[in-house]
Order: C-alpha cells, then sequence, then structure tokens
C-alpha cells in the first residue's frame, strides 16, 4: 500500500507561508505563490518542513500528494536556485537573427523568410542571446519550461522535410541549479 503522508524539509534562508490552500515560498531570488488544494488533501508546516497529506488513502487523493510534492519541491528549488535552460541555434544556409523585444523573442531570416516569427516570455523569466546559444533564467519551472518551448516551437518547419532542413532552435541542456 502506498504511503498516504510525504515530508518537504524546508532548507535554511527559504520561508514557507500557507494559509488557506496558498503556499508561498521566498527565498533569496525571489518569491512563488501557488494555490494548492484537492478534497481529502491537506498540506501543513511543522517546524522545518511541509507536510502533504491523504486524509483518505485512495488512488486519486495518492497521486494530489506526489503531485503537489513535486509542485513544492520545484517552488523551494526555484527561490533557491533557479532554472535554467540552455537552447542552441541551428541553421545550414540563412543565418538566423535573434533579438528580445519586451515580452517577445524574435526570430528573423528564419529560412530566408521575410517576415520575422514571434515567440512569448512568461511571467519574470529572462532570455538571453549569446551567438549561437540562448539562455532561458527564471525561478518558475513552468514559466522557464513553456518560455523554451514557445521558442523551439516558433521555429517549427512546416511543408520541408524536418531530416534534411534541420533549421531551428532546439534545447540543449536543463539546470535547476
Amino acid at each position: 500500500m502506498a504511503e498516504n503522508k510525504k515530508t518537504i524539509e524546508i532548507p535554511d534562508g527559504v520561508n514557507v507561508i500557507i494559509d488557506d490552500y496558498v503556499v508561498s515560498v521566498s527565498g533569496d531570488r525571489g518569491q512563488l505563490q501557488r494555490k494548492l488544494w484537492y478534497p481529502g488533501v491537506r498540506i501543513d508546516k511543522t517546524g522545518s518542513e511541509v507536510v502533504v497529506e491523504a486524509e483518505v488513502p485512495r488512488r486519486e487523493q495518492l497521486a494530489i500528494v506526489g503531485t503537489f510534492t513535486s509542485h513544492i519541491k520545484n517552488m523551494v528549488t526555484g527561490v533557491t536556485g533557479g532554472y535554467e535552460y540552455t537552447m542552441k541555434v541551428v541553421y545550414a544556409h540563412f543565418p538566423i537573427q535573434l533579438k528580445t523585444e519586451g515580452k517577445d523573442v524574435i526570430i528573423g531570416n528564419f529560412l530566408g523568410e521575410k517576415k520575422p516569427r514571434k515567440a512569448s516570455i512568461l511571467g519574470d523569466t529572462t532570455v538571453t542571446v549569446k551567438g549561437d546559444q540562448v539562455v532561458v533564467n527564471g525561478i518558475n519551472k513552468e514559466e522557464v519550461g513553456q518560455t523554451a518551448a514557445n521558442i523551439q516551437q516558433a521555429t517549427k518547419i512546416r511543408g520541408f522535410d524536418p531530416r534534411v532542413f534541420q533549421d531551428g532552435i532546439y534545447l540543449v541542456e536543463k539546470s535547476g541549479r
């Protein structure tokens, strides 16, 4: 039988506040807040650890206990070290031009196209372009991952054989420091 209780150690320098189903985690890099509610699942803070517990150990509640535990661990990792995704710009003939404008990444000259493509940057995520590398940084894992996915999807090739035309911006490395 599966365990209906999971605990998360809170490292030094991280403050966790649980108020009416809203979990707030703050640390050196910033603050994250998320509403975590499901019937039959309780989240409590005891000392230097957070306890996620299912009142009735049924399959759905046990799955949600694991999900909530992962969300809180990702929040703690984000405020202590942050997340960094490294992407590589690949092109064969037409050099891809990248720049950031506000909350968008502008991808110019992709496959020689006249009109630039856009990918949106979510939340407080930062995107840095260094030559043929694109670095996506932030404290919210979901926003960093979705921003990297938006950049990769913006360079998706339609109408050509992707084995021949391998141009695009691809994810190379993920790190949750």
